[in-house]
C-alpha cells in the first residue's frame, strides 16, 4: 500500500504538470463550466483539509501516549501541526471566492488517501533508530518544515489583508517574499514538504514532496501569468515560484 500510494502521488503530479492547467477555483474559476455548483470558501477548505487531520490523529491516537515518543510519530505530528492550521485556522480565515463541489471532491479524497499514506507509513512502517532526533536529515528537516510553514502563514497573512471589506479588485501582493515570487504562499508550502520528505527520509514523504511542487508550481505559473496580464506595472523581476530563476 505504501509502494502504491507513493507511485500515485508521483503519478499525479505528472499528470498536473502534463496538463498544465491550475484547479479552476481562486483566480482560475473562469476554467470552470457555466452553473456549476459551489460552496462558501470557508465551509469547502474546512471539509476538503479535514480528513488530512483527521485520519492520522485517528491512527496516532491507537498508539500508546508519550510525551515524547518515537520519531515516527513526531513527525507525524508535523504533518497533523499543518493540517491542523489548514482545517481550523486558515479554512476559517479566507475570504476566497466560492469554491466548485467538484474540486471539493477530489480535494476531499486527495487528503483522505495522503493523511492515511502518511499516518500509516509513520506509525506502522517507518523504522528510526534512536539518535534520529540528532541527525542532520531531521534537524535540517525539520528547520525547512517550519520555515516554510512561517513563510506559507504569513504569505497567506498578506493576501488576505490586500483587500478592504466589500472590496473585489484586484491588486499587487507586498511584502514578504512577495518581493520577489508571485506565489510565496506555493513557495512556502512547497518547502514544508521538503522538510517534511528530508526529515522522515521516506518515500511517501518524497512522493509527497514531489506532488506539491508539481501541482503548486503550476498554480503559481498560472498566478504569475494572470498578475502580468492584469497589471501593466507588475514589477518585472519578480518571477513566478523562485526567486531571481523562474
Amino acid at each position: 500500500p505504501v509502494l502504491a500510494g507513493s507511485a500515485a502521488l508521483v503519478a499525479l503530479g505528472l499528470l498536473t504538470l502534463y496538463c498544465g492547467e491550475p484547479s479552476s477555483y481562486g483566480k482560475h474559476t473562469e476554467n470552470l463550466k457555466p452553473g456549476a455548483f459551489r460552496l462558501p470558501a470557508r465551509a469547502a477548505w474546512f471539509l476538503q483539509e479535514l480528513p488530512s487531520l483527521v485520519v492520522p490523529v485517528w491512527i496516532l491516537a491507537r498508539q500508546p501516549i508519550s510525551l515524547f515518543g518515537p520519531p515516527g510519530t513526531v513527525l507525524a505530528g508535523l504533518f497533523c501541526a499543518h493540517y491542523f492550521h489548514r482545517t481550523f485556522v486558515y479554512s476559517l480565515l479566507t475570504r476566497g471566492r466560492p469554491f466548485p463541489a467538484v474540486i471539493l471532491f477530489k480535494g476531499f479524497f486527495f487528503c483522505l488517501g495522503n493523511g492515511f499514506l502518511q499516518g500509516y507509513y509513520l506509525t506502522y512502517c517507518a523504522e528510526y533508530p534512536e539518535a534520529w532526533y540528532t541527525d542532520i536529515r531531521f534537524s535540517l528537516g525539520t528547520f525547512l518544515f517550519i520555515l516554510g510553514m512561517g513563510i506559507n502563514i504569513h504569505s497567506d497573512y498578506i493576501l488576505r489583508h490586500l483587500r478592504k471589506p466589500g472590496e473585489i479588485i484586484y491588486k499587487i501582493p507586498q511584502g514578504g517574499l512577495f518581493k520577489y515570487v508571485s506565489g510565496a504562499n506555493f513557495l512556502g508550502e512547497i518547502i514544508e514538504w521538503i522538510g517534511y520528505a528530508l526529515a522522515t527520509w521516506s518515500l511517501p514523504g518524497l512522493a509527497f514532496a514531489f506532488f506539491s511542487f508539481c501541482f503548486l508550481g503550476v498554480r503559481a505559473f498560472h498566478h504569475h501569468r494572470f498578475y502580468l496580464k492584469m497589471f501593466a506595472n507588475y514589477p518585472k523581476s519578480r518571477k513566478a515560484l523562485i526567486p531571481f530563476i523562474f
